[in-house]
């Protein structure tokens, strides 16, 4: 068997639009149903979400058929952890609350094999191996490993520069809801000041030739952060989607003004 190639990190070195979810619902059934709605990626998250190794490896089965691919969200920058998400199936991390060089070389160790990396190795018993039957595994693992830092402070976007010149930081990713607390703006990432700092990062991460991306939910807001250097998209959470869908359905049977009852026969 061959190594698997990693199609998402191929098409964010050609800074091709890939569209994306976060997925939040830590269920292998949902999991499937989005995987065949038609985005590019989809982020399991673990850290805002009750996700742990045994459920996302639940959802990387479930949506290993189809041509979604799966980016696994650790709830922190904890090597045991991230070896485990590795080890289970998931080439490509988005690590949250990146802020130094330090924490960044820190995490491309983490997510590489010796010389390069700590990762340990234990090609004959991890399904990212599909226990040993994957010839040469551990040569080619590290080339195939995609790890995206997320700048979600001040302090990420003062060395933002210097993260992205570090060796083995594939992308960016764009957190603006805590960015803006970072900044002031606790709950108005809309606000023009964190608007601004969100565009400049973009167009920094794209100068640096390594691929920006963002979380927006806005289509016309997201044509405009592509014009800034954004490549790859976060467009919303499947928890929003199914509670906005919900409400709406609940609301609209719920209309007073157009009952349900049929009053002719009292």
């Amino acid at each position: 068997m061959d190594m698997p190639r990693n199609v998402f990190k191929q098409l964010l070195r050609q800074r091709r639009l890939q569209i994306g979810l976060f997925v939040g619902l830590a269920d292998a059934y949902s999991m499937e149903i989005l995987a065949t709605a038609g985005f590019d990626w989809l982020v399991i998250d673990a850290e805002h979400a009750p996700n742990n190794p045994a459920t996302v490896l639940a959802q990387l089965q479930a949506a290993a058929p189809y041509p979604a691919h799966l980016v696994v969200r650790p709830v922190n920058h904890d090597v045991a952890l991230i070896k485990q998400y590795l080890d289970i199936g998931a080439q490509t991390l988005l690590v949250p609350m990146v802020e130094t060089v330090a924490e960044a070389r820190a995490l491309v160790r983490a997510v590489r094999y010796p010389p390069q990396g700590i990762r340990g190795v234990a090609t004959s018993v991890v399904r990212a191996a599909q226990w040993g039957g994957i010839k040469d595994y551990a040569r080619h693992a590290n080339d195939e490993i995609c790890l995206i830092v997320q700048i979600e402070s001040r302090q990420g976007l003062a060395n933002l520069d210097a993260i992205m010149a570090v060796e083995g930081v594939d992308a960016a990713f764009i957190g603006p809801a805590d960015l803006a607390a970072s900044m002031g703006y606790l709950g108005e990432s809309g606000h023009a000041e964190v608007q601004a700092a969100i565009e400049a990062a973009l167009t920094r991460i794209e100068a640096t030739g390594k691929a920006a991306g963002v979380f927006v939910t806005d289509p016309l807001l997201a044509r405009h952060y592509r014009s800034c250097g954004a490549s790859f998209i976060a467009a919303g959470g499947d928890t929003s989607l199914l509670r906005n869908a919900a409400v709406q359905l609940a609301s609209s049977f719920q209309d007073n003004s157009q009952p349900f009852d049929d009053e002719s026969d009292s």
